[in-house]
C-alpha cells in the first residue's frame, strides 16, 4: 500500500509530515487531506483565527507533489 505525506503549507513555511499515512489511492489521500483541513480550520476558528489561505501538499515517498488541497476549497458552499 502506498504511503502519502501531508505537508502543511502556511504563510510562514512548511510543516513536513515525517511519517506519512498508508492509504490505497490518491483519492483516499485527498479525502484525508480535506478532513484534516476542515479539522484544522474549525480549531482555528474557535481561537479566532482565519487559516483558510493554507494548503496541504500531498506527496509520495520520493517527495513528489501529487496533489494540493487548498483549505478554502475544503469548505462546502451552502446554496
Amino acid at each position: 500500500m502506498p504511503r502519502f505525506y501531508f505537508n502543511l503549507v502556511t504563510g510562514s513555511g512548511v510543516v513536513v509530515d515525517p511519517e506519512g499515512t498508508e492509504l490505497a489511492t490518491l483519492d483516499e489521500a485527498r479525502s484525508e487531506a480535506i478532513f484534516d483541513a476542515r479539522t484544522l480550520m474549525s480549531e482555528a476558528v474557535l481561537r479566532g483565527r482565519d487559516i483558510s489561505d493554507q494548503q496541504i501538499h500531498i506527496c509520495d515517498d520520493a517527495g513528489t507533489l501529487l496533489a494540493v488541497v487548498a483549505f478554502g476549497d475544503a469548505i462546502r458552499r451552502c446554496e
